[in-house]
């Protein structure tokens, strides 16, 4: 993604956050003359460990480990709700009052980029290469590394084997095999996968893998305008159609939520759940019994994708010169081997660090682990999370039979470049 396209997308406080990031900005500050590092730095944590007390004590626990090595800084952590994350630190940047380092999504770093609001962070991390190559390419912006990885979400097949081995099948790894499979359980009322088409589902985690794996993306290569009502996108759409009207999919798949107790799953209806995370492995097993699910590799068509998400820490312009040096310092901390394997037994998400073992033993986190190397981080482009919103009705519209998926993707891609235009 290049800068003449991160400005196309500015958005409404550019100018406000372009005036904060020339007040900040500028050359680190060199240590204290003793060698100390000192200053202080305030951090916005969201729920990444999902248990509120835990969450509490870890982030307590890690404040007072980063200040026994680092006495001269203060660090204080603020937990935050993921609520209106995106709508709350545009606001403090704009202000110019608020973090020094923030946890955003790759597309959100591209966002504040293009308004000024981050700053590099690359001399903050001592070995690249030891890093999943995605989740630093996520944070990188013309060869700028923007965000500092600290955890990694992965998202996966997870599978009822009992569905297909009642039925003597296969369990299914291609388009291919989905569709061969999916007309043999139908007849048994079991729908072959399952698709959360609800709008308060992201596309990353229900049409965008889909539309991977058929060899397509979101955007062009130089972000400037949609691709997915490409032959590949059509496709995609094309394939969640066709097993919705072989009685591939559950009947509700066009609105399904995403919870699982009392959905088609749970009353084993259901032979995959797809694009699983890992903190739903346990109640995805427990709400058919407690045996027979294990996780699988994500799907293959044209290449085998799936959705995994890099934790950025940016740095934003709110943080000062005479700061600088400690805020790199707690990225340093944030990033090391000891920090992020602490972090993935605590969260249950995988590390952005090739050397940091899984966050639990077994099959299913073999698989996990396997699948990293399939992830795709989204989107990072500052308009991405508008154009989803735009997209995602017409893929229901396709799904319930109201549109064909290319009469939904073009009406679809209409909508999004007038968003692009507009921005």
């Amino acid at each position: 993604m290049t800068r003449r396209h991160l400005r196309l997308a500015a958005v409404a406080a550019a100018g406000a956050l372009a005036l904060t990031a020339c007040a900040s900005n500028g050359a680190s500050t060199a240590p204290a003359e003793d060698g100390e590092v000192s200053g202080e730095v305030t951090m916005w944590m969201y729920p990444v460990i999902k248990d509120e007390a835990a969450s509490k004590e870890f982030w307590a626990g890690a404040e007072a480990d980063f200040e026994e090595e680092h006495p001269g800084v203060d660090l204080t952590i603020e937990l935050q709700p993921f609520a209106k994350r995106d709508e709350q630190i545009s606001a403090a940047l704009a202000a110019n009052s608020g973090p020094d380092l923030a946890l955003v999504t790759p597309d959100m770093a591209a966002t504040y980029l293009n308004v000024g609001g981050v700053q590099p962070v690359g001399e903050a991390i001592d070995d690249p290469d030891v890093f999943y190559p995605s989740t630093i390419e996520a944070g990188t912006f013309d060869g700028e590394v923007y965000g500092v990885p600290i955890f990694q979400n992965i998202a996966t097949n997870v599978v009822n084997t009992k569905v297909f081995a009642d039925a003597g099948l296969e369990i299914p790894d291609t388009w291919d095999d989905v569709l061969e499979a999916a007309p043999v359980l139908a007849e048994q009322g079991i729908a072959v996968m399952d698709y959360a088409g609800t709008t308060e589902q992201t596309l990353n985690l229900s049409f965008y893998p889909f539309l991977w794996q058929a060899g397509g993306s979101v955007f062009t290569d130089d972000g400037t305008d949609v691709a997915f009502d490409s032959k590949e996108g059509v496709a995609a759409l094309e394939f969640l159609v066709d097993l919705q009207e072989m009685g591939g999919l559950p009947a509700d798949s066009a609105t399904a939520s995403i919870t699982i107790e009392g959905s088609p799953w749970a009353a084993g209806k259901v032979g995959i759940h797809t694009n699983g995370l890992p903190a739903e492995l346990a109640p995805l097993r427990a709400a058919v019994g407690g045996e027979g699910v294990e996780a699988a590799l994500p799907f293959e068509d044209e290449i085998r994708a799936t959705f995994g998400n890099p934790g950025l820490m940016a740095l934003t312009s709110i943080n000062k010169q005479q700061n600088r040096e400690a805020a790199y310092a707690v990225l340093e901390f944030l990033s090391s081997k000891e920090f992020q394997t602490e972090l993935s037994v605590a969260s249950g998400n995988f590390s952005s660090r090739t050397d940091v073992p899984a966050p639990g033993e077994g099959a299913d986190y073999e698989t996990l682990e396997a699948a990293l190397e399939y992830a795709i981080p989204g989107e990072p482009n500052p308009a991405a999370r508008q154009v989803m919103a735009a997209l995602a009705p017409y893929i229901q519209s396709a799904l319930r039979g109201e549109l064909s998926p290319e009469e939904a993707l073009d009406q679809a891609a209409d909508e999004a470049r007038g968003i692009l235009d507009r921005n």
